[in-house]
């Protein structure tokens, strides 16, 4: 019944592609993965009568209309409830995260973050199927060659007999599990925690965990030591080094007066660490170190990385951010393709208008900064966007942008 109720809301709304086309590509990528050694059992567990879900597709396709700054990131996702619940769940589970983290290093605080954001405790894990959406998604042109590999890894998953093809249920994108792993994570990191020969990280908790852990370890996890720190800056602190990439021995910080905002000590054998301002120099300010960086080969949102610090700190009985949030409002996905436009054209390069903050842009916001006058913090708030405006109408009225066109700071195609 669910497949057919996919199949009518994709025809009513107009498929990307024909079903045909579907099934002809279907054919091919079955044939080639029994060619991989994949069973004709799971193949016909995971593939017969599959249909492409568009909306699979238009979540793929779909864009945020606004860039979420950090207090509202924070704050949407590391609440009292959620410190409560956590701290519940650790005192529930102590037996099995304290042999964890004895095993793999890894803090049971940090463990139980990461539970906490990506399913709210095992909640929220997803009710797709996985073979569909990856099936779905390597069909279409867009991505199509890493789902097209993640959707063989899914197979080679159930093959080996630790799911069953309509048990396998995850996110749009494949993520699965209480820890939302995507197959080739899985295939390449999952162990067996509670020694039943089978790796189920939908619904063992010890599987979920080990396996998480294990990953964490893998991919340079170092023991004791933080993951980012809440810091107070000097007055005159130079904003130029506040930039993820520059890194510097803890004691020189120190040295230029950088302290901890709880007031204890700083780390002195964490190695080299970064200071981080993810609302300007306005707002708050971390110190982050290198178990920061594997946080972010998780998930490469230096938002999600200073939540899974804030949720574990709370978690083990720590304070909240101390610090201001910094500028309020926060820029649409339309505002920061203007952004980088107008950058663009007044000889600034930050890349193709995509309308969202890489490291181009980065570099060309803090060039603008600098030679402005303004905080050289790299960050893109509402004031930042008025003054490239102004810069750029009184560039264009003297007849200096780099480009002939009159500016577009917002198409019809762009709009919030």
């Amino acid at each position: 019944m669910r497949k057919l109720l996919v199949l009518l809301a994709a025809l009513a709304a107009g498929p990307v592609h024909a079903q045909g086309d579907f099934d002809s590509w279907l054919a091919a990528f079955r044939q080639d993965a029994q060619t991989q050694g994949i069973s004709a059992a799971t193949l016909d567990a995971a593939l017969t009568g599959l249909v492409p879900d568009e909306r699979v597709i238009e979540l793929d396709h779909r864009q945020p209309e606004f860039l979420q700054t950090f207090s509202d990131y924070l704050h949407r996702r590391v609440t009292e409830s959620a410190v409560a619940r956590g701290q519940a769940l650790m005192e529930q589970h102590a037996t099995l995260l304290d042999a964890v983290e004895q095993k793999y290093g890894v803090p049971k605080t940090v463990l139980v973050a990461f539970w906490g954001l990506e399913t709210r405790y095992g909640e929220v894990q997803g009710s797709l199927n996985v073979p569909a959406s990856l099936a779905t998604l390597a069909w279409d042109d867009r991505r199509s060659g890493f789902f097209r590999s993640q959707l063989l890894d899914a197979l080679r998953i159930i093959d080996a007999g630790h799911v069953s093809a309509p048990d396998m249920n995850g996110s749009w994108a494949g993520a699965m599990g209480h820890m939302q792993f995507m197959p080739s994570t899985f295939r390449a990191y999952a162990v067996d925690g509670d020694g039943d020969a089978r790796i189920d990280v939908w619904q063992s908790l010890p599987d979920a965990m080990y396996s998480a852990a294990h990953y964490l370890q893998q991919v340079g996890w170092r023991a004791n030591e933080p993951v980012a720190i809440e810091v107070r800056l000097p007055e005159n602190f130079d904003w130029r080094q506040a930039r993820l990439f520059h890194r510097l021995p803890v004691a020189d910080w120190a040295a230029m007066g950088v302290q901890a905002a709880d007031g204890a000590a700083l780390p002195e054998d964490a190695g080299r660490a970064a200071i981080v301002l993810p609302q300007g120099w306005q707002g708050p300010a971390f110190m982050v170190f290198n178990n920061f960086d594997v946080v972010m080969k998780w998930n490469r949102s230096q938002n999600y990385a200073l939540a899974v610090a804030q949720l574990s700190n709370q978690l083990a009985g720590g304070h909240a951010v101390f610090a201001g949030e910094g500028e309020a409002g926060a820029l649409s996905v339309a505002d920061f393709k203007a952004l980088q436009q107008a950058l663009d054209e007044l000889g600034i390069d930050a890349g193709k208008p995509d309308g969202f903050p890489g490291p181009r842009t980065q570099t060309a916001i803090r060039l603008y900064q600098a030679l402005h006058q303004l905080p050289v913090d790299g960050y893109a708030g509402p004031s930042l966007l008025a003054h490239v405006q102004q810069s750029h109408a009184e560039a264009a009225a003297a007849g200096k942008l780099i480009l002939a066109p009159a500016p577009t700071f917002a198409g019809p195609n762009d709009a919030p």
